[in-house]
């Protein structure tokens, strides 16, 4: 099930993206500028390359001063006004598109992880049916398994099958080549086959062994998700401990599991994301100030995109989420920069927030309530 870091790090994994694609499209402005200005191949007229050069030049110093909100005269050649306006806007238009494709895709791809979990369960029958069809092996001890007769039966997992997918039927192919060459040679599997009358204890354990083992482990399956799927190392996880829950929710004499949702309060979460994505792409210059202020000996443009998007991430909550306890964000963002940035980030990005954090206090920034008044020390 999903926690409030595992949000955060889809949240952080988008605005990454979001800044590489800001800075690409600032790349393609530059590069509009320097086209617009380069001779004309085709015209017939004597092109003047030193004329042109000092266009670029002129052009290039008036777009980066109006991109960083600086005061820009008007220039008097309306060639160099025009190629300006259009580099701005075109980025204008395309950060604004990539702007929302990231805010809306968040929670495609957290929703997506629900389908991939849907898709491990719906493996587990469909390795039965491979194996019914192998003449060399008898596969009674799985046709009689209660977890793939109640996987099969159960209503829930069939409705959100056909929701989002998840389905094998039209990868039998597929799902018969990972049976000859990951699932029969497996020695446990051999072992549980050769039971004489398997009780529930030992048929779990298999379960348990052909998901986190088979399925989950270093073999073509699990490698056949990570293809598909961006950020399965983080979706491994999750989906692996929903799996386990619902084979533990299997009880003797009983052929019914507990399909896991995907989180208590989905739409609390979306609301989580949304609003914490905006706000970590809204901040007000005076922030970003407030940043490089604090990173002594750095600019904050030759910080790690990463650790600059943990602090923007990191401010924005402390500001605009009233209900989460300082404490809790700066140590949630610690661990984020432990594990996904430098190994100096950890105790970089602690002592940025730390100051920055009693700053905001002083200034009035930060105002908390309910939860959010814990010191949590």
């Amino acid at each position: 099930m999903l926690n409030r870091r595992t949000l955060r790090i889809k949240i952080m994994q988008s605005l990454f993206a979001y800044e590489q694609c800001k800075e690409a499209e600032y790349l393609l402005a530059l590069d509009h500028i320097d086209a617009f200005f380069q001779p004309d191949l085709n015209s017939m007229k004597v092109q003047d390359k030193a004329l042109l050069k000092g266009q670029r030049t002129v052009a290039l110093k008036q777009f980066e001063k109006k991109f960083h909100g600086q005061p820009a005269k008007e220039s008097a050649d309306p060639r160099i006004d025009k190629a300006v306006d259009e580099a701005l806007s075109h980025h204008k238009k395309q950060t604004k598109k990539d702007f929302e494709f990231f805010r809306k895709n968040i929670v495609l791809e957290v929703e997506k992880i629900s389908m991939f979990y849907y898709s491990v369960l719906n493996l587990i029958p469909a390795f039965e049916t491979a194996a019914s069809h192998d003449k060399r092996l008898v596969s009674r001890n799985l046709s009689s398994n209660p977890f793939i007769k109640a996987l099969r039966e159960n209503s829930d997992l069939r409705k959100e099958t056909l929701r989002s997918g998840g389905g094998w039927d039209q990868h039998m192919d597929k799902v018969k080549d990972w049976y000859r060459d990951c699932v029969k040679p497996d020695k446990e599997f051999q072992r549980f086959m050769e039971l004489p009358s398997p009780d529930l204890e030992a048929g779990k354990a298999f379960m348990k062994h052909l998901v986190r083992k088979i399925i989950l482990g270093e073999t073509a399956i699990n490698s056949y998700f990570e293809e598909i799927d961006l950020h399965w190392a983080e979706d491994h996880e999750i989906i692996r401990s929903m799996t386990d829950k619902t084979l533990k929710s299997l009880e003797e004499n009983a052929a019914v599991v507990e399909i896991q949702k995907l989180s208590l309060d989905w739409d609390e979460d979306k609301e989580f994301i949304e609003k914490l994505f905006v706000a970590s792409t809204q901040l007000e210059a005076g922030y970003h100030e407030l940043i490089a202020s604090n990173t002594k000996n750095w600019e904050v443009d030759r910080l790690p995109l990463t650790d600059r998007v943990i602090l923007q991430m990191a401010i924005a909550e402390m500001i605009d989420f009233p209900s989460i306890p300082v404490k809790v964000t700066i140590n949630e963002y610690i661990e984020l920069a432990k594990q996904y940035s430098t190994p100096k980030s950890r105790q970089f990005i602690n002592g940025i927030l730390d100051v920055i954090s009693k700053e905001l206090k002083q200034s009035g920034k930060i105002k908390k309530s309910g939860r959010g008044l814990m010191d949590n020390k």
